[in-house]
This record gives structure tokens, sequence and C-alpha cells, in this order.
């Protein structure tokens, strides 16, 4: 079922409780589900910039954030990202996670393995590498000069979102990043240049539980690992 769909069936169950009539479980539970959504992904006006609230219709409600039963060996606080399915767990105790719906690498810039947040960084600059200059010369046009070097400042508009946590294995930096997006309507996707992009909502709530020195496991995806570092 569609949101569309589902948006209108929960305004006829609605409808059928003002009236007084016996309704199913299942539609007033589902009133339930979107309301407590619609406050989830509310407007955030109180950050360093503002958040525009989510036109949820626009995103497959599989996507949304969730507290799942999730079966792993890795420790609670552990990131562990399936490209595959599309989602990014925050291990729990006992047993559970808090499950959120991400993009992910397109063809031939998927990758796997284990890293550790680094940094943590609201409202980030975003320095391109030069190997997405080379595919994408016309970025060029919208870096500023930054303290690093060619880049973007923080803020709305800004690729990497609101918030971004940066992996790194050893003492060296992969240029990937877990970040927030203004794209919303592609969380679920493979859009990105091997970054795991996020809601800016749900990653304003992941930054908020991941301390520096969070382990993060990105299981293996459907394509081969592509070793060329880069960012989306």
């Amino acid at each position: 079922m569609d949101l569309s769909r589902r948006t209108f069936l929960l305004g006829a169950s609605a409808a059928a409780v003002g009236a007084g009539l016996p309704i199913h479980r299942g539609y007033a539970q589902s009133v339930r589900e979107m309301s407590a959504y619609q406050r989830m992904y509310a407007p955030i006006d109180d950050d360093l910039f503002p958040v525009p609230g989510i036109e949820l219709s626009r995103i497959n409600p599989a996507y949304l954030r969730k507290v799942v039963h999730y079966d792993t060996a890795e420790p609670p606080g552990t990131i562990v990202i399936d490209p595959r399915a599309r989602y990014l767990y925050l291990v729990m105790r006992d047993g559970m996670a808090v499950r959120y719906g991400v993009g992910v690498g397109r063809s031939g810039f998927s990758w796997s393995g284990t890293a550790t947040i680094k940094d943590r960084q609201e409202w980030p600059d975003w320095y391109p590498p030069k190997e997405m200059f080379g595919r994408q010369p016309e970025l060029m046009e919208q870096m500023g000069e930054l303290p690093g070097g060619a880049g973007m400042p923080g803020g709305p508009g800004n690729p990497l979102g609101a918030r971004a946590l940066y992996l790194w294995q050893g003492n060296k930096d992969t240029l990937y990043r877990i970040h927030g997006t203004f794209e919303p309507w592609t969380i679920g996707t493979n859009v990105s240049s091997g970054c795991i992009r996020m809601i800016n909502q749900d990653v304003i709530d992941l930054y908020n539980h991941t301390p520096t020195g969070t382990k993060v496991v990105v299981l293996s995806g459907r394509t081969k690992r592509n070793q060329t570092a880069a960012r989306s």
C-alpha cells in the first residue's frame, strides 16, 4: 500500500472514530504511527540552520526510523550498515537496534569493511576529493576558498546536510562519511559516491547517540568493493 492510499485510509479511520463507529485495530495503530512520524520528521527551527520538515508521502515508509529486533554479535553502540537492504542499524541492548533508512553508493562506488568514527561535525563544510572534480568539473563553480581548500561551507544546500560522521580506518581518513541530505527522497536508493546519506532528522538523532570512537561495520553490498575514496 503506498503512502497516499494509506493516508486516505487513516483519514477514513479518524472519521470513523469521530462518528463513534468501530474501526479495525490496525487502522488505529496506523493513525498512532503516522502521528509519531509527523512529530519525528517535523521542521527543526532551533538548530544552527533551519531543517525543513519531511514530506512523508515522498519516502517509502519502510525507510523511516524504527526500533526493531536485530540479531548481531556486535556490541551495543556499534553502527552496522547493510547496503543491500539500505539500512543503518544503531545496535542497542537485548537484541534491539534503531533502524534508519539510508542512501548508499551507486554501482562502482560501494564498499565494505570496518571503520571508526574519528570526527563529528555539525553543518560540516564539504571538500570534494580530486577524483570527484575529475568526474564532475562543473562542481568547481560551486566551490569557495575555505581554510581547508576549495570547498562549500556548511549550511542549507550543502550535500553533507546537517551532520557528518567521518569514517577512518586506522590513521587514514577513508573520505567516506555518514551524513545528512536535503534530498530525502533519495533515501532507500543507490545514489551516492560511496557515502552513507540519511534524512537530516535521522542523522541528527544518530549524531546525538554516537560518540567519537564508535565502531562502524559496513556489510558486503551487491557490487565489488571500490577502493577509490570519494564523497557524496
